[in-house]
């Protein structure tokens, strides 16, 4: 059933996305709002209450309606996994920006696409060289597939293998925008009093994207350049300041023959206003060097998407094989 789900939710997905700025985002961030103003009072363990509360509650209740449903019909529980990947899992969730930086850069309005990437990604892009613009949106659209399709997929089929329907894939969700929640809200006038909540969010969701990053640079290097993207993984992967990010960028740089790492862009504030001294949004990279390759080109873009859809393949085909091995035990 799994595979079904998926399946369905990515077909779905395709045919009728999510808008950019949807009511659903807009519900996660008075969640997240509503949680930290009235659980957090400055302490450790409030900190612990909250991302519990924030993430896990969540979870849990999607399981338990999942539960409810596979007690009356196995349909209605594949459609209550179906409906739930819908707003977790799918491309259509980041490629708003990634596609139309793509059409501006395709047209010659570089102008439009720092524009749009600072407001995607809330960076200074407006002196960033065409080959640094080139490889920040590599690297944020390589970042943002893995957490909205790969890590996502990751976790919904490990819950669902034992019973636990798309619990796996509401907690990687809300544990993801969690992080990049309360790292943003640091940096505004109503920030929280708990600095701790940003420092465990971000921990907590390093732990759980531990696995998936992992298995997102194996597939990346599956499908594409393997050798190359093994060497630059095992070689490359700490020029990132975020170890997971590192090994994801690097197995993908490798696979695909690009150059990326380097500086991060500055940051954008809150206010909107921009600032070197902000320094470069939490979940943004932040190397120090650059993998072997070529320097990010118009056509890598187009080569980036292949590899994503390719490995997206990869795992829709390993996931069936299961399945009906599962079946036929």
């Amino acid at each position: 059933m799994s595979f079904f789900a998926v399946l369905f939710a990515l077909l779905i997905e395709q045919l009728k996305p999510l808008p950019r700025g949807n009511v659903i985002h807009d519900a996660l961030a008075g969640w997240m709002r509503w949680t930290g103003r009235n659980f957090d009072a400055g302490r450790d363990r409030h900190a612990w209450v909250v991302w519990i509360i924030t993430a896990v509650l969540p979870a849990l209740i999607a399981w338990g309606v999942y539960a409810a449903l596979a007690y009356v019909n196995v349909l209605l529980a594949l459609a209550w996994n179906v409906a739930v990947l819908y707003l977790t899992l799918g491309f259509r969730q980041f490629s708003h920006y990634y596609t139309d930086i793509r059409d501006a850069l395709e047209r010659g309005d570089e102008l439009e696409a720092r524009r749009l990437l600072s407001e995607w990604r809330h960076l200074d892009a407006s002196e960033l060289p065409r080959t640094a613009l080139l490889r920040h949106v590599i690297e944020h659209a390589l970042l943002a597939a893995h957490r909205h399709v790969f890590g996502v997929f990751f976790w919904f089929v490990l819950f669902s293998t034992f019973g636990l329907g798309p619990a796996g894939a509401v907690l990687y969700r809300m544990a993801e925008f969690a992080s990049r929640y309360w790292a943003y809200k640091t940096l505004s006038i109503d920030a929280p009093l708990n600095e701790r909540l940003k420092d465990l969010s971000l921990r907590l969701f390093a732990a759980l994207d531990f696995v998936p990053a992992r298995m997102t640079a194996f597939g990346f290097a599956v499908v594409g350049n393997f050798e190359e993207a093994v060497t630059c993984w095992r070689r490359d992967a700490g020029l990132w300041k975020h170890p997971n990010e590192g090994i994801i960028l690097a197995a993908a740089a490798g696979a695909v023959g690009v150059r990326l790492g380097g500086s991060a862009a500055p940051g954008v504030t809150p206010d909107r206003s921009q600032t070197f001294e902000a320094g470069a949004a939490a979940d943004d990279v932040n190397a120090e060097g650059s993998t072997p390759g070529l320097p990010p080109e118009l056509g890598h873009l187009r080569s980036v998407v292949g590899l994503v859809w390719r490995s997206v393949v990869l795992w829709m085909l390993l996931l069936a094989l299961l399945s009906l091995a599962n079946l036929v035990g």
